[in-house]
Parts: C-alpha cells; structure tokens; sequence
C-alpha cells in the first residue's frame, strides 16, 4: 500500500523516524507540499497523512485509491470531512498527545508577563545592572500569582491541567465549560458562567473548541468585562480572539496583556494589530511542539494507522 506524509517536517524535523510506518506499506514523506503538489502526490496513495495541509473535496475527488486520512493533530478542519465520508474515506486525529506541554507552555507566556524575563537578562547583558546605583532594578512591574484567580474558558484535558498547576502554584481556580464534569479535588475550585468568569479573573486562558459560538468569543464587549490588570493567555483556537479588538484594549491600558500562541491567520500578515500592541506575545504556534508531545503524537498516529490496518479503527472523526 501507498502511504504518503504531505507535511512531515513540523511533526519530525528530523529527530524523530518515520520508519515504525514502514511495515504497513511504500512510504513517501514529505517535509511540505504546496497546493498544486497535492493531487499528483496522493495519486495511487491509500493512506494520507497530513497535518496542516487541506483536503477540500476537489482534491479528495481527483484520489481514487484514498481510504483513510491520518491528521497529524487534534483539531481535523483542514479535511472536507463530509466529502471524505461520502467517498468512503476514514479520518481519524489524535487527541490527547500535547497536554502537558501545552499547559506548561501557558505557564511560560503567563510567567514571563508577570515577571519580563527576557527583558531583565537583555538588560543584565547591556550593563544596566552593573551601572546600577542599587542592588537590584526592574524595568518593569512585577507580578506575583499565589492568591489571584486563574479563569479557564474549556476545561476539558488541556484546561484541567492547567487548573492543577495554578493551583499548585496557589492561585483560585474557576472555569467555564458547557458541559460540567466532575469538579477537580482542589479547594477553591468553581464553576462559573463565561461573563462571571471574564469578570472576576486575573488571569484568563482559553481552552475552548473552534465553534460557530466560540469563534470570537473575545471581543470589544466582552474584553470590556475584564480587568484591566488582568492577562489573557490564548493556546487553544485564534478565531476564538478578535485581533483588533484585543490589540485595541491593550493599547488603551484596559488589559494589562496578552500571551498568544495561536492567532487568527497563521503566519500573521506583517500588519496584524497584535504584532505590535502593548505587552503582547505573539509566539509561533509552538506550545505543542515539545520533543516529548511530538514523539506520543508520532506513536498515536502510528497507532491508529494500525489500528485501521486491523479493521478496528479508532480516533475516528468522520
């Protein structure tokens, strides 16, 4: 069987093999394919992985050999699913492979506008420290997390876990979630509606799904709910954020500042408003990227190629 990788280098720029995929079939992989690559590439092709590359139903049309489309990550928009099911094509995600690390990685924007890390080592580096009249010197406020309240819009794995390391680090926690699990074992926790949360929040993290009532959730009326000493952290979905909107609150000092991972077109366009608002991080969509959340994503979709090799689908989302 053909077995064709459309976009391989993001999930193995090379330190990771390919090589567990060989058994089940001829391997091609490629590092990136551009749009009109795609049909001559996936021709002949059984087996299809991609990550970020998309399958509208014209190009599913053209891949008559095509039974299963393996998407190299959680969220599956990139595929027609319905085109896909309607040729009797099997697509499948995986769902649970960077938890830690983007939790984590919420920690790293959120800790580093509370504290401007970089920013004190680059002044260290330039003198400031040793041309000091004191001590010690900050060039900017710095801000201590014990006893705020971490907001969590979707508390599903990723938000859950980014629950237990705030609270370890002694902040409250309340989340909102349109379907209420079992409440975490921590104390202090609570369920909240989304305005209440926006309100009452020092921090605010989104884990939220792409949804038709997602999709810019946070606007000019609902950033107004916040505090302006409050920091929005974004890991999750960019539409779920309206750019202008965001860069608009924050250069008016009614945010105190943003951590984005994700954005609403990714590469941003050299104009976005967030590229240069105040006390904004734009980082490049890496929160998954740890080599450890890659390797359990290179096992998963291994997996899964199996598991429909066996007849016994699974993380199946068509």
């Amino acid at each position: 069987m053909k077995i064709v990788v459309l976009d391989g280098y993001c999930l193995n720029p090379g330190d990771l093999s390919w090589d567990a995929l060989r058994r089940f079939g001829d391997v091609q992989v490629f590092d990136r394919s551009a749009p009109e690559e795609v049909p001559a590439r996936i021709a002949g092709a059984g087996i299809v992985l991609i990550n970020k590359i998309p399958l509208p139903a014209a190009i599913l049309r053209q891949a008559a050999d095509l039974r299963y489309i393996g998407v190299l990550a959680t969220g599956y928009d990139v595929v027609d699913v319905s085109a896909a099911r309607a040729q009797g094509i099997l697509v499948t995600n995986v769902p649970t492979y960077g938890t830690a690390s983007v939790a984590q990685f919420v920690f790293a924007l959120l800790l580093e506008l509370c504290h401007n890390v970089k920013l004190h080592a680059e002044a260290v580096r330039a003198g400031d420290w040793a041309r000091s009249l004191d001590w010690s010197f900050w060039k900017s406020p710095l801000v201590e997390l014990a006893g705020k309240t971490m907001g969590i819009v979707g508390f599903g794995r990723i938000g859950c876990q980014t629950g237990r390391i705030a609270d370890a680090m002694g902040m409250r926690v309340i989340a909102a979630d349109a379907v209420r699990k079992d409440a975490p074992e921590y104390s202090g926790f609570r369920w909240a509606d989304t305005e209440e949360l926006l309100r009452e929040s020092d921090v605010v993290s989104l884990h939220a799904p792409l949804l038709a009532e997602t999709r810019g959730m946070i606007q000019t009326r609902t950033l107004a709910l916040m505090k302006p000493s409050a920091f929005l952290i974004n890991t999750s979905r960019g539409p779920l954020v309206v750019a202008q909107d965001l860069a608009d609150a924050l250069n008016a000092g009614r945010l105190a500042g943003a951590g984005l991972d994700v954005l609403d077109t990714e590469p941003p366009p050299a104009d976005s408003p967030l590229l240069t608002a105040r006390n904004c991080l734009v980082t490049p969509h890496i929160a998954w990227a740890t080599r450890e959340a890659r390797s359990r994503l290179m096992d998963a979709a291994v997996e899964n190629v199996a598991a429909f090799v066996a007849g016994q689908p699974r993380n199946v989302v068509s």
